[in-house]
């Protein structure tokens, strides 16, 4: 290949990023959902004709994206390449062949130029309901869970199957929002589509083959010397987490080889009776993101860069969990991967990995319906409200962790205005919440305080999907643990982690959202830092003493200058 060649290729694998960058812009744009627009809960991709994933949106979370790099196979698989066609999408939800679970919509469509079939665009989203139960743990099978739509042609040579749009508006209870994603789903793939032929025309390509060895050749070799270049060991890791109604342990293996990074999660807990399950493709996705973060962060995400992670666990384990277990919600577990991966990984690559954050994300949804103890609105309405949050992520070696924000998920924390308008539902606080973080030479990211309720004349059901209730994060390095999840009715009465429960009508629910934990330890705080998160708010005065040692004197100066609205200095 010669010099000008490989700088062309170059040039065409940062198109191809760009691309599928405006694909998920796109899809944010036109999608119906609060969870795309303003969560970012979405991926996309492009894929060569044989099925392997070349390059992916920056914009969208690990779990749509590393387990979509598996899915288009399973599409070519069920649909067969003599059925692939001009104009055809493609669709499904299936958990064990898409994304983990129902409510993930991936929509897959092929690429043709000049009549040659050439690669695919593939992309997924996350719908606010499906049918079945709804969003939640409670189901005992995945039947329940919602409507379940096999890998199928959702356009035959560019003729839609309406018969398909009449069974998921019949069975689901946002239609309109669900089929219009779907549009989106497929609009934002033709977008894809036109700029790679825009690319292939500039180039004059006819196919893929050139760039798609050029990208995964490249690819597999940089992670490669990568991974020959750590130091070989063997480490595992343990974590244990609320469950749904009994603890999980998740145990991992960790063994660097010089041709790959082996991942073993034998030893980990049974298949959960409830809905928190992962399919093995989602509990690779996230092993492969870990891996990817500490050892290969730089390299982009596709087939090749993935194919030296070599993930594996025991079926109907929690982490292999397989038809027809409950799975809605698989993140609840599956977020929880990283930092498990990152307890091994410590013990073999000292000093480069976070401490324990959050993990899961904390979101909750709520079904609206006018009371049914009392006098209702004069124009009632239904409605189902998926909010996204965030806790706390884990201190790092040189730095606090963030505030609110999603590790390892990535996705947004949702503004207040966006949810409101979508329901009658008022979100009466959410702020910060001091102290959460836990202490350290470098502070874990703070969590948040929440109060839900819903207008006059409304009563609601919530979906609980959190958990670090009875397992808060925990400290690395001497660090202290975060703080834990609680949630409540306004009048004190205690309310589960996990679970659909009702809210009456007048009642809020009170949530303050888990802190990540502390990294070293916090007699190596410096004291300005200290100060600073004091005058911020982010740490009490008595956690400023107690923790830190910081005088009374000095205590009372920094409040004073930030009632003032200053800074220490």
């Amino acid at each position: 290949m010669s010099e000008i060649s490989k700088v062309a290729y170059q040039v065409m694998w940062n198109r191809l990023i760009s691309v599928v960058e405006e694909q998920a812009q796109a899809l944010i744009r036109t999608s119906f959902s609060t969870s795309v627009r303003e969560a970012g809960d979405l991926s996309a991709g492009v894929y060569n004709e044989k099925g392997e994933m070349l390059a992916q949106a920056v914009t969208g979370t690990p779990g749509h994206v590393n387990a979509m790099a598996d899915a288009v196979a399973h599409f070519i698989r069920r649909i067969g390449r003599e059925n692939i066609a001009e104009g055809d999408v493609y669709i499904t939800n299936n958990p064990w062949e898409g994304t983990g679970h129902l409510h993930d919509i991936t929509v897959v469509s092929p690429s043709f130029h000049n009549g040659r079939h050439v690669g695919f665009f593939a992309c997924t989203a996350h719908i606010v309901d499906i049918g079945g139960r709804g969003f939640g743990a409670d189901a005992n099978s995945v039947y329940e869970e919602g409507l379940h739509i096999p890998i199928m042609k959702f356009a035959d040579r560019g003729t839609v199957n309406e018969t398909l749009v009449a069974i998921i508006r019949g069975n689901v209870r946002e239609p309109d929002q669900l089929v219009g994603d779907v549009y989106a789903l497929a609009t934002c793939n033709e977008i894809g589509h036109r700029r790679l032929i825009d690319m292939m025309v500039e180039f004059k390509l006819a196919d893929l083959a050139g760039i798609s060895e050029f990208i995964l050749t490249n690819s597999r070799q940089a992670t490669l010397d990568r991974i020959a270049a750590l130091p070989r060991g063997q480490a595992e890791g343990h974590m244990r987490i609320d469950g749904y109604s009994r603890p999980i342990d998740l145990h991992v293996k960790i063994s660097i080889e010089p041709d790959g990074v082996l991942c073993d999660w034998a030893g980990t807990s049974g298949v959960d009776k409830n809905g928190i399950n992962v399919p093995l493709v989602y509990t690779k996705a996230y092993t492969c993101y870990a891996l990817k973060c500490a050892i290969a962060p730089e390299i982009p995400n596709n087939a090749a860069s993935l194919e030296p992670f070599r993930i594996t666990a025991p079926e109907h384990t929690i982490v292999n969990a397989v038809w027809p277990a409950p799975v809605a919600l698989r993140h609840i577990i599956g977020h929880m991967v990283p930092d498990t991966i990152y307890d091994a990984l410590d013990k073999l690559l000292p000093g480069l990995v976070p401490a324990e954050g959050a993990g899961s994300l904390c979101n909750f949804q709520v079904s609206l319906r006018p009371r049914s103890d009392g006098p209702q609105p004069a124009e009632p309405v239904r409605a189902e409200v998926l909010t996204f949050n965030s806790g706390g992520s884990g201190a790092r070696p040189a730095l606090d962790g963030m505030s609110a924000t999603a590790f390892p998920s990535g996705v947004m924390t949702m503004p207040v205005e966006a949810t409101e308008q979508v329901g009658p539902v008022i979100v009466w606080r959410k702020e910060l919440r001091p102290d959460s973080g836990g202490n350290g030479r470098h502070r874990g990211g703070l969590g948040q305080h929440m109060e839900v309720g819903a207008w006059e004349g409304y009563e609601f059901d919530i979906q609980a999907m959190f958990d670090r209730v009875h397992h808060p994060a925990r400290g690395r390095r001497g660090g202290g643990g975060g703080a834990p999840t609680t949630i409540a009715l306004d009048d004190g009465t205690a309310m589960k982690g996990k679970g659909k429960q009702f809210v009456p009508h007048g009642r809020k629910v009170v949530m303050a959202f888990p802190g990540g934990a502390g990294y070293g330890a916090p007699a190596e705080r410096a004291a300005s830092s200290v100060e600073r998160d004091l005058a911020l708010g982010y740490v009490s005065a008595e956690v400023a003493r107690a923790e830190y040692g910081l005088s009374e004197e000095r205590v009372a100066a920094v409040l004073a200058t930030s009632r003032r609205g200053e800074l220490p200095r």
